[in-house]
């Protein structure tokens, strides 16, 4: 967004709270390799230029992608300045910082989708001697207690936690919800390549039944590794890691009880996975590209055990840590604008706020379905830096495809 505001002329400021990729830097388990190829990160007028476009990028190389991103803007950021509130005034917005205030006419909230880890309210009925992680603080296996690990959750973060816990030699159960299972690479071609083509990542928030639906998806079990192997439910249970049903709630007496639902659930994600490749499939022979690739394949139903347990006694010693993999939300504690609804989310359309100057970007399928990749944040800040341009000129604009 700040390098289409300069591409417009006009004058702006980046608050950041820490150093420029803060959550990078700070919010991250060592091992993390961003789930999209290093050709994906397309941002204006800044691409990888590397040898590796098909690798997946480590912690330290996203933190420095993001670092040379700023500097080759020559971005105005305003480090370590955290905002403590934003309100409404006649001319704008007053932002006051820890560093002081500042007086705008038009804001742009760019602080995140995933800003705190969710953790049920029944997370404070486990046993004391249990220790509790999130995906935020869990940074590798060394820094657990010896034994038995249950993580929760079983999207991309979950997944990767669990294998790297599970290779570390604890043994590991992964409580399984809503998921979507998703082969790394397909018909000889990494899946983003084929969703990037098949214009899946460009679907329009404005094109799908019910968005908000849509943006309450869990992401694919995707995983970045050198290998591009495929890291689903399968590859999880062939590693060891023991799979049970969602976490439905935790007893006063410290007891985890699991949902009955895993076969369902697990039928469900093969479902839609199969969905996703009939579409891409579709694709191909429309193209004429059919014979350019491998011929199309299916991965194996996942596996289910027959009588996956239903409970465990968490006093009893088997789990000595438990990983909360089970989702985000955004932090707008000091957004003081009536915007928030009653889940806490800020209503827009399609990144235009209910208040007059005011803008999101970052947010989940916020205009297209790409949104929250990096690869999705240069169209969403070409169309919303247009209309906030118009904004400023006194002409509103009303953004179309």
């Amino acid at each position: 967004m700040s390098r289409c505001l300069a591409d417009r002329s006009i004058d702006h400021v980046v608050l950041e709270r820490g150093e420029v990729a803060h959550s990078w830097r700070t919010e991250r388990w060592d091992s993390l390799r961003l789930l999209t190829p290093n050709w994906q990160s397309r941002l204006p007028s800044f691409t990888y230029a590397g040898d590796d476009p098909d690798g997946y990028r480590t912690l330290p190389e996203i933190v420095a992608f993001i670092s040379n991103y700023a500097k080759s803007n020559a971005a105005p950021v305003h480090s370590h300045t955290r905002v403590t509130s934003v309100r409404r005034t006649e001319a704008g917005y007053l932002v006051s910082t820890d560093q002081g205030d500042w007086g705008c006419r038009t804001l742009v909230i760019a602080s995140g989708a995933f800003n705190i880890a969710h953790m049920p309210a029944f997370a404070g009925r486990v046993p004391r001697p249990v220790a509790q992680l999130t995906g935020q603080n869990y940074r590798n296996p060394e820094q657990l207690a010896d034994g038995g690990v249950l993580v929760v959750g079983a999207s991309s973060s979950g997944t990767q936690i669990a294998h790297e816990i599970q290779r570390s030699g604890r043994p590991v159960m992964l409580a399984v919800g809503e998921h979507i299972r998703a082969p790394r690479v397909y018909r000889g071609k990494d899946l983003e390549w084929w969703m990037d083509a098949a214009g899946v990542l460009d679907e329009r928030y404005d094109q799908v039944d019910d968005i908000n639906r849509a943006r309450r998806v869990p992401s694919l079990q995707l995983a970045g590794t050198p290998d591009r192997s495929t890291l689903d439910l399968n590859a999880l249970t062939a590693s060891g890691v023991e799979i049970v049903g969602r976490l439905a709630g935790i007893t006063e007496g410290g007891k985890a009880q699991f949902a009955g639902s895993l076969r369902n659930m697990c039928a469900l994600s093969d479902l839609k996975m199969n969905r996703l490749l009939q579409l891409l499939d579709e694709w191909a022979r429309n193209k004429g590209i059919d014979g350019a690739v491998e011929p199309p394949q299916r991965l194996p139903p996942t596996s289910v055990p027959d009588e996956a347990p239903l409970g465990l006694d968490l006093a009893a010693g088997k789990i000595k840590t438990i990983v909360w993999a089970a989702g985000y939300r955004p932090d707008y504690s000091w957004l003081d604008v009536p915007v928030i609804d009653r889940k806490g989310m800020i209503r827009h359309d399609g990144g235009v706020a209910e208040a007059p100057g005011l803008y999101l970007m970052g947010a989940v399928f916020l205009r297209r379905r790409k949104s929250t990749l990096i690869d999705g944040a240069g169209d969403d800040a070409r169309e919303l830096s247009a209309h906030l341009a118009s904004y400023l000129d006194g002409m509103p604009l009303r953004l179309t495809a």
